[in-house]
């Protein structure tokens, strides 16, 4: 804002300067024409280091609009035209710039010269009019500056919540885990090794026995071997129940790859499945991962698609995995290395793979049903 202001101060200065010295006029008024004019410019440059300090800058307004009415009453009616951005300055510093003060000022014409008094109003309302411009726009860019801070601040506390949520769930997998580990550990403490002392003590006895009471001795000796199976078949039963289905830990993981697809990218990524995901082996969710992540790299690097949908059907045959975009498609597909590598890997499975770029682009792997999965 103090730029448009100065500027117009300047050119007004310009003007003056320009009329003043163009037309005929006495020459020994000249020294006191650029001294006027010398101490009004360096009070318009002195006045914006002082804005903070309102008493000074007050002080600086009235007296350069002082200096210009000395010049008009004792040097030229022209010097006049200089006290019109210092009034306007002046009432701004006092919050009384309206429509009224121009109007005033405007009206103060009329104790010029008849030939003065166009310049003058018209320099009068010029002046508000840039004033009034000058002080919307700084108002507006104030209340963006505002608007921006707010933003950043809140970019901050998003990020220092964030930060916190990651470090929450950092600490909740690490005490999830803990956890985990103690309730197994006291599981096989409680189940197994109890069983595995109590089959100890069952052979060290019959170790004992063997010489004396062959018939004792195996007898213990079948006990200990009983206890050991049942201690071995409480282990196996300890590991499958903590061991997640491997249709979880497939699905599981295809769900957090879709799920870090929307967060990371401008993209809508969705995943449905459907079917008795039992069916699908560990090899072929496998597959399965390694094609949907090749296909959706594909889609984000060549595609410009705004939504990917990936999709998992069992049938009673086979199993079909579908990775499919919006985006422009592809008149002939070229095979490149990553769909070569897609059909190998699928066809060491016994698989296949589908290609369609007529509607966006779809990758579809075909995988067969092995009986008993």
């Amino acid at each position: 804002m103090e730029l448009w202001l100065l500027g117009s101060k300047s050119a007004l200065l310009l003007f003056i300067g320009y009329m003043l010295y163009a037309t005929p006029h006495d020459a020994s008024f000249r020294p006191a024409y650029m001294l006027v004019l010398l101490i009004y410019l360096c009070l318009s440059f002195g006045i914006p280091p002082m804005r903070r300090f309102k008493k000074a800058s007050l002080a600086l307004y009235a007296l350069s609009a002082a200096l210009a009415v000395y010049g008009a009453l004792e040097l030229h009616p022209l010097f006049l035209l200089l006290a019109v951005p210092s009034l306007y300055e002046l009432a701004a510093g006092l919050g009384a710039v309206s429509w009224q003060t121009a109007a005033v000022l405007i009206a103060a014409a009329w104790l010029l010269p008849a030939e003065d008094r166009p310049l003058y109003a018209l320099t009068a309302a010029m002046c508000f009019m840039l004033y009034i411009s000058t002080n919307r726009l700084h108002a507006r860019l104030a209340l963006r500056e505002e608007e921006r801070d707010k933003l950043q601040e809140d970019a901050r506390r998003l990020t220092r919540a964030l930060a916190d949520n990651e470090e929450y769930a950092r600490q909740s997998e690490y005490t999830i885990k803990l956890e985990e580990r103690g309730r197994l550990s006291q599981q096989i403490h409680d189940e197994v090794g109890h069983s595995m002392a109590g089959a100890l003590i069952q052979m060290e006895a019959a170790r004992r026995l063997l010489d004396a009471d062959r018939t004792k001795a195996e007898e213990l000796l079948g006990n200990a071997i009983v206890i050991s199976k049942e201690g071995l078949e409480r282990i196996r039963l300890t590991l499958k129940q903590t061991k997640p289905p491997a249709e979880q830990l497939g699905i599981g993981r295809l769900q957090l790859f879709v799920d870090e697809l929307s967060a990371k990218y401008d993209i809508r990524a969705t995943l449905n499945y459907a079917g008795d995901l039992d069916a699908i082996t560990q090899l072929q969710w496998r597959i399965i991962q390694a094609n949907v992540t090749e296909a959706v790299t594909n889609s984000l690097k060549y595609s410009g698609a705004e939504s990917i949908a990936v999709e998992v059907i069992v049938f009673n045959k086979f199993v079909k995995a579908v990775v499919r975009d919006d985006g422009r498609g592809a008149d002939k597909v070229v095979k490149g290395l990553g769909i070569v590598g897609m059909e190998e890997r699928s066809a060491a499975e016994g698989g296949t793979i589908i290609v369609d770029g007529s509607r966006g682009f779809s990758v579809t792997t075909l995988l067969p049903v092995r009986a008993g999965s």
